[in-house]
């Protein structure tokens, strides 16, 4: 005999908030094995085509740390630090930034920036607060006991989770699905599949994206010469997972330091331009309908809402758990409403008239 629905939402309900509880007190721990996690669920499709060609689990596992030990090295040795000196400098020298947009803005627009004005105060307010809170948040990360603790520990246990969450992945899903209630086993498996489905789209397809992106912006405005062409390339790339935000906040970045550096050379400020333009028109007309496709089911919208709960009560784990948490309830969401669809509550009971069926004939 099938347990109650109202038990069964009981005992759901209870996993739901002990999952938040867990989240809510325990996030920073939980940091380093979620990264690991979603790195093992991004790389298991490489697994899988790896064994296809004849290795073993173990044998793939292997040759995808060894490659990735190797891209690690490299990104160590070549881009990581001139990523944070960029991002020092970028923070340094900020005020000085506002201080030249405050005598461009006056030049020509002498009415707006008047002294004491508020216009005046706040610009040079942003200055001044990004140099001492990016500045320190910087500072405090890199230079403290526990930050580098912090950070060692995260190199450590999240490629050591990655390996074995990677080696066991098969089995660990075949062991899930042994565990599912009987009753329910068929609907929790599609909507499971529904969901591996979207977040495969979304977070491999996009995660592939944003990496592509982001290398073509740090590679090209470095190339053109802008002087923080790597920190900005990062940050476009970084948000390029919600549509067109990539591009108008790494758009609006390099276009504002490019007006700054090479103010009066139009050839240098119309390549900066030129490359957003070329990497939207790539994005949207290559990349995305390859690596993405069309019918992902996460809206712009309902991702940044996501994002921003999320971030806001369980800080960074919570953002990284946002997406997969906003896939499921789109799934879990878009089959309630089939349910509803069919059942009685929405098709009601009433059959058309005779008479009614006969004229429309």
């Amino acid at each position: 005999m099938a347990l109650p629905i109202n038990d069964q939402m009981k005992y759901w309900g209870v996993a739901a908030a002990g999952f938040l509880v867990v989240l809510w007190f325990m996030g920073d721990v939980l940091l380093p094995f979620v990264l690991g996690s979603a790195i093992a669920y991004f790389l298991d499709p490489v697994a899988d085509r790896l064994e296809e060609m004849g290795l073993t689990r173990g044998m793939s596992t292997a040759v995808i740390t060894v490659v990735a030990l190797l891209v690690f090295v490299i990104m160590a040795l070549l881009v990581i630090p001139t990523l944070v000196s960029q991002a020092v400098n970028l923070f340094e020298i900020a005020p000085d930034l506002t201080k030249r947009l405050s005598l461009w803005v006056t030049e020509r627009f002498p009415s707006l920036l008047e002294d004491g004005s508020t216009l005046q105060s706040s610009i040079n307010s942003i200055g001044t607060m990004v140099k001492e809170r990016g500045g320190e948040l910087l500072n405090t990360a890199l230079s403290s006991a526990a930050g580098i603790i912090n950070i060692i520990m995260l190199f450590v246990i999240v490629p050591v989770v990655a390996v074995y969450m990677l080696l066991d992945w098969d089995r660990m899903i075949t062991h899930i699905d042994g565990l599912l209630p009987r009753d329910h086993a068929p609907v929790i498996r599609r909507l499971a599949h529904d969901i591996d489905k979207t977040l495969a789209s979304f977070i491999r397809g996009m995660g592939t994206v944003c990496l592509i992106l982001g290398t073509y912006y740090a590679i090209a405005l470095m190339l053109v010469g802008l002087q923080f062409g790597l920190v900005v390339g990062f940050i476009a790339g970084l948000v390029t997972f919600i549509p067109y935000l990539g591009a108008l906040i790494g758009g609006a970045l390099a276009l504002g330091l490019a007006l700054f550096q090479f103010w009066g050379d139009w050839v240098s400020i119309g390549l900066v331009a030129g490359i957003f333009v070329i990497g939207q028109v790539i994005e949207g007309n290559v990349l995305t309908p390859k690596l993405v496709g069309n019918s992902v089911g996460l809206h712009p919208v309902w991702l940044i809402l996501a994002l921003s709960v999320f971030g806001t009560l369980f800080g960074f784990v919570g953002m990284l758990v946002a997406v997969p948490v906003a896939a499921s309830l789109g799934v879990i969401a878009r089959f309630g409403v089939g349910q509803y669809q069919d059942s009685l509550l929405y098709r009601g009971t009433e059959q058309p008239h005779p008479s009614f069926t006969e004229k429309s004939d």
